[in-house]
């Protein structure tokens, strides 16, 4: 009995042991993916944004989307709609994507002010600040443009403008009026940029970069998205012409040709095409590259768009109505059974003796993974810059609707950490209050109760054998968006009840609890999908 209990006791020291390992493997393969992502040959190439117009809906909602591909901060409140007195004053900062709370300062820098508006709206402060009470909404993506342009003594950053708008704005046409006041009258500081701008009718790509140093100014311009269309923006201008004459598709600065010409960016004699004009190194002198195409083609096969075209469409017609969980799969890609797959070649044969993809691969590796990988067979693994991707920090599609109350006519579909890997949590444009785990950003420290780190462990897991355990996660990822498509229509006609008897205050709560209620669900069936994983480790899952 007594050699019984000591082998025992060696046997679960070994299997300690081992699960200490593979924690110590798990750890280092996530501290060093960031520093893998820059090793990479993706600088710069941060944040995907689709687009969709209200007649390519299935539903007739307006669609945008954005993901957070960086380390900025996770955590999310609701700001409140204020009234203010006459000649109060709003200030401007810098450094607020990187705070750990919404009372953190450090590092928090107060670049000057600006007159406040007398009534302010409610909106939902992100690191990228993404949805107010009027159901406006804004994706991002960066796409640095010209160094020459650049203008660091401007007052607004990209996410100071959006903050700004989203208080101030009810509709896409006036945000986009209101940025070229603002930074006419005040400067913009940061580099090119890419805000998509939607409301319950329509939604637009405005692209926008300095003057160049000490100009206070800067230069944008905007297209509408087609009703009828989808667009995609990805770290690439994708504006091609100018269409000064037509005002309801088309908005820009005045002043786009002169600094161009000023700066040795146009001879001011050949066409004048906006990407070309005002692209990066990463886009090859093209308006896409992988994503932009993935995407679009997706959409519109018959349209048979390639790599080797010169350019793509600003936007494309698809095939088949696109719907919100569309949206939702194309932020999930990671071009699986495309040439693009960055697993393909990563092959093994199993006990069956079938030639099989190794359960080891997986698309976000990181730059030492597949240095490796390509040490030992050169070439097996071509990096590739997915849709989703692991150091992502957190993405939304916005669902924007003109047939239901501002209150619960918007939808912003929320998630933390690796877009294809984590839930979708339906926050509500009539909300007020978002659970206590959005409290506090989760990349400083290590908190199980941050939003972000109630997904992270189970993701960083399922990603070392992501052929053992893809099914299971994308199983409850697909169970979670079922059970929100069947419980919010419910939802919705309870809240535009109460409204319609003046009960506004229960509407919320109502709101607010379903919010708090799904994320619950999903954060422990992602707790318990950890477990699970740790449990398989024995066997080596």
């Amino acid at each position: 009995m007594r050699m019984k209990t000591l082998s025992m006791k060696r046997m679960l020291k070994a299997q300690s042991l081992k699960l200490m390992a593979l924690l110590a493997f798990f750890l280092i393969s996530f501290n060093t993916t960031a520093q893998d992502a820059e090793s990479q040959d993706f600088e710069g190439a941060s944040c995907t944004s689709i687009m969709v117009g209200k007649d390519a809906s299935a539903d007739g909602s307006v669609m945008t989307s954005h993901t957070c591909d960086s380390w900025y901060r996770t955590w999310v409140r609701w700001e409140k709609a204020q009234e203010h007195e006459k000649n109060a004053m709003q200030k401007i900062y810098r450094g607020s994507m990187h705070t750990q709370d919404p009372y953190d300062s450090k590092g928090l820098e107060e670049v000057g002010e600006i007159p406040q508006e007398s009534h302010t709206y409610a909106y939902l402060n992100t690191a990228y600040p993404c949805l107010n009470e009027k159901q406006l909404a804004i994706g991002e993506t960066t796409f640095s443009g010209p160094d020459t342009l650049v203008n660091p003594e401007g007052m607004f950053m990209i996410e100071e403008l959006e903050r700004v708008v989203l208080q101030r704005c009810d509709n896409a046409r006036d945000a986009i009026k209101l940025i070229d006041e603002l930074t006419k009258e005040y400067g913009y500081g940061d580099g090119g940029e890419c805000i998509t701008i939607a409301d319950p009718n329509e939604v637009w790509c405005l692209e926008i970069m300095g003057e160049g140093k000490k100009k206070k100014g800067a230069i944008w311009a905007a297209q509408r998205v087609p009703d009828g269309e989808v667009s995609v923006s990805a770290n690439i201008p994708r504006i091609k012409y100018l269409n000064r004459e037509d005002p309801d598709n088309f908005m820009c600065s005045d002043n786009i040709e002169k600094v161009a010409k000023k700066h040795g960016l146009w001879d001011g004699e050949g066409e004048f095409i906006w990407y070309k004009v005002f692209g990066n190194d990463y886009s090859n002198g093209k308006n896409f590259r992988e994503r932009e195409w993935f995407i679009l083609n997706s959409l519109a096969p018959s349209l048979g768009l390639s790599m080797e075209d010169d350019d793509l469409p600003f936007s494309v017609k698809p095939e088949e109505k696109v719907d919100v969980r569309k949206v939702m799969e194309l932020l999930r890609s990671t071009y699986e059974g495309t040439e693009l797959d960055m697993t393909r070649n990563l092959k093994m044969v199993n006990r069956k003796g079938d030639t099989i993809v190794s359960p080891i691969a997986n698309p976000w590796m990181g730059g030492n993974d597949i240095a490796t990988y390509n040490f030992i067979a050169p070439g097996i693994v071509e990096s590739q810059r997915t849709v989703s991707v692991s150091w992502c920090s957190y993405s939304f599609v916005a669902q924007l609707r003109s047939w239901m109350p501002d209150e619960i006519g918007g939808i912003l579909w929320y998630g933390v950490e690796n877009p294809g890997q984590s839930p979708r949590i339906p926050i509500f444009t009539g909300s007020t209050q978002l659970p206590s785990c959005f409290d506090e950003c989760g990349h400083g420290n290590f908190n199980e109760e941050t939003i972000l780190w109630r997904y992270r462990k189970a993701n960083k897991l399922a990603q070392l054998q992501w052929g053992n355990t893809k099914k299971t996660m994308i199983d409850n990822i697909l169970r979670y968006e079922e059970k929100a498509m069947k419980e919010i229509p419910s939802l919705e006609k309870e809240v535009m009840a109460l409204l319609e008897e003046g009960k506004k205050e229960e509407a919320q709560k109502l709101m607010n609890r379903y919010t708090a209620d799904f994320e619950a669900a999903t954060a422990q069936t992602w707790k318990e999908m950890e477990q699970s994983f740790w449990e398989r480790f024995w066997v080596n899952f």
